[in-house]
């Protein structure tokens, strides 16, 4: 306050003749609640005016015109105030020396205006000042907060709390700042137009983690109970520093799945989903949500969360697996070759995980099983046997999937070792086979008659029959041949075979000479064993036929020889079958005989199996014992046996 004291003498030793009415007060001047305030105030006067009983001054609060009815703050006439003013208000200026300063005490909020200073010098001199000064009560103390508070930059806060009371001095003091990295406090005093403010300021480097927090202000007066505190909030901008998205995740094509990304940032970051190049979903807001329906394998890849605001830009990626089961393979399309082509047969699929890729011929397994969406089967010089259906099988966990192509091999015909020529009973027959693709053509050809036979010739009963790749073509020559040195008839027979890619003509072998020596062997051995069982069965009749006349050295009469006849007869019909079973068993000996030589069955029988197949058993040696023979029919043999001749008609 002394400065106000040095003040007012300055102000009038430049006050000049100019005679004009003019006042200074501080325009703003400001105290704390329940406080007191002093505004300074000087004021002046055209001097060619005389003061008439005196200088006198009134001030009012809110209006600077006394016909409005202003509420009267002070007035030096008398005590008459506002009542919201009594006691509470005082002159400490002198008017005579032009001071006007006013003092108010205990002040509150209400207090808060405008006060205009009003100069009586007597009569009709009386005027208002238009100038005015505008108090500010204040409940709490100011902080000076700047606009914008960035992390990681040097930030001051001041606190300021006015000095206008000259019976109280405040004190000012910082709270909550325990968590403040290395704060630093000073002082400062300042006063301006007569008005004064104590401040206190706060040095401090803020993070991220301030953000939020609170910082008050404590201004109070000693040896008072007057205190005044103020708590503000730091807004801390800060660059995103933390985002947050899902982990790299697994889904079944089909399915649904919703990605999720949370930015740490002040202010709220403009936070986008990226697919690649393509941004998906932004919004400004702390957290942001994508959501994707009946996932395809066209949704796997990298998604990217982007968060910018302003103050920096930071981002996290997340990769989305789409499952699902192999698509079908791709595979070469169906091909005729050549065979000794050397071939490559590709297949390629796709699935996740990465399907496994296996190569079948036929059904049966072929190449390797390659885990990977491409296989390559080679095939090097194909032969005959690589003809076939090949198919490409795709499996993975979740399912499997084939492709087919055929692969036909052409090649020319080849001569299969059945080809031969045999004798039969009609005569010789020709057998000539051959694969080849084309299906090859079959001829027979006779260089001793100089004839070609093929399927338009019916002479020779040319039979033709395809099989697949297989072709049979058989003839018969009635005609056995003529015989040579060795016995055997004599056959020349070619078979030819060709198709587009080739041509054979091949001899055919007569497989006849090991074929009948094992008849002969075959049917001496059946006959022996034929004639020594029908031996064998005579004996037995005969022995038999003694046992049921009695005793055997009796002499015997045939008394009917008809009735006996007629036994014997029956006996020789169990013969004959017995016989008949015999040829039986020898022709099944020559079946198994042709399964194991592979020849065939139809032989001509030789020997004594052969009178056995075209004659009857016609006779029968019987034994009489004691018969008168007749005259003409009964001999006697070498041993002295007597024996009776019957004979057929």
């Amino acid at each position: 306050m002394w400065c106000l004291e040095l003040l007012l003498p300055l102000l009038l030793i430049i006050n000049d003749a100019s005679c004009q009415w003019n006042v200074w007060v501080p325009r703003d001047i400001s105290a704390m609640t329940n406080s007191c305030v002093v505004i300074p105030c000087t004021f002046m006067y055209p001097s060619g005016i005389r003061p008439y009983r005196g200088i006198h001054g009134i001030w009012y609060f809110g209006q600077p015109y006394p016909q409005l009815f202003p509420p009267v703050v002070f007035k030096s006439r008398t005590d008459v105030v506002h009542e919201s003013y009594k006691g509470r208000t005082k002159l400490l200026g002198d008017l005579h020396q032009r001071n006007c300063t006013l003092l108010i005490n205990n002040i509150g909020t209400e207090h808060s205006g405008r006060y205009y200073f009003r100069a009586d010098l007597g009569g009709a001199n009386m005027y208002t000042y238009p100038d005015y000064a505008e108090l500010k009560v204040l409940d709490q103390p100011n902080i000076d907060v700047p606009e914008e508070i960035v992390s990681d930059e040097s930030l001051e806060l001041t606190c300021y709390a006015p000095d206008n009371c000259p019976d109280m001095t405040p004190e000012i003091q910082w709270m909550y700042t325990d968590y403040l990295p290395d704060p630093e406090f000073s002082s400062d005093y300042l006063e301006e137009s007569n008005t004064a403010v104590l401040s206190n300021t706060l040095t401090f480097t803020p993070r991220p983690m301030h953000n939020g927090q609170l910082l008050g202000c404590r201004v109070y007066y000693p040896n008072t109970t007057l205190v005044y505190e103020r708590l503000i909030s730091l807004d801390i901008k800060y660059a995103p520093r933390s985002v947050w998205v899902n982990v790299s995740s697994e889904v079944m094509e089909g399915s649904s799945v919703t990605l999720h990304c949370e930015v740490d940032s002040n202010p709220p970051s403009r936070i986008s989903w990226m697919f690649g190049d393509q941004e998906l979903l932004w919004d400004t807001a702390s957290n942001v949500s994508l959501s994707l329906d009946d996932v395809t394998p066209a949704n796997e890849g990298i998604y990217t969360c982007v968060g910018n605001n302003g103050y920096g830009v930071m981002n996290t990626s997340l990769y989305l697996a789409v499952k699902y089961p192999p698509r079908e393979p791709t595979v070469n399309n169906s091909m005729t070759v050549l065979e000794g082509t050397s071939l490559a047969l590709h297949c390629s699929t796709q699935g996740s995980p990465a399907p496994t890729l296996t190569w079948l011929k036929d059904g049966e397994l072929v190449g390797t099983i390659t885990a990977d969406e491409l296989s390559v089967l080679e095939i090097m010089e194909i032969t005959p046997q690589g003809d076939g259906q090949y198919r490409c099988l795709a499996e993975n966990e979740h399912g499997r999937a084939s492709s087919s192509l055929n692969i036909t091999v052409e090649y020319a015909p080849v001569l299969l070792e059945e080809s031969k020529c045999t004798v039969v009973r009609e005569g010789v027959q020709c057998v000539c086979m051959a694969t080849g693709n084309p299906e090859p053509t079959i001829e027979f050809y006779l260089p001793d008659l100089n004839i070609t036979i093929n399927e338009t010739d019916g002479r020779y009963n040319f039979y033709t029959h395809t099989d697949g790749h297989t072709s049979t073509g058989m003839i018969k020559l009635r005609e056995k041949g003529e015989r040579v040195d060795n016995g055997g008839p004599a056959v020349n027979v070619h078979c030819s075979i060709y198709n587009m890619y080739g041509r054979e003509s091949v001899l055919l072998e007569l497989q006849q000479e090991k074929k009948y020596m094992m008849a002969v062997i075959v049917g001496t051995i059946g006959g022996v064993a034929v004639i020594a069982f029908i031996i064998a069965a005579v004996r037995y009749v005969g022995h038999n036929n003694k046992k049921e006349n009695g005793n055997p050295r009796q002499d015997v009469v045939l008394e009917n020889p008809a009735l006996y006849y007629s036994a014997v007869k029956k006996d020789k019909q169990n013969l004959r079958k017995k016989v008949l079973k015999t040829e039986l068993l020898g022709s099944k000996f020559n079946s198994i005989l042709e399964e194991t030589t592979g020849e065939d069955g139809d032989y001509q029988p030789v020997g004594s199996m052969a009178g056995l197949e075209r004659q009857e058993l016609n006779y029968a040696a019987l034994e009489f014992i004691g018969a008168r023979p007749r005259e003409g029919a009964s001999g006697r043999g070498d041993d002295g046996s007597n024996y009776t001749e019957i004979k057929a008609k």
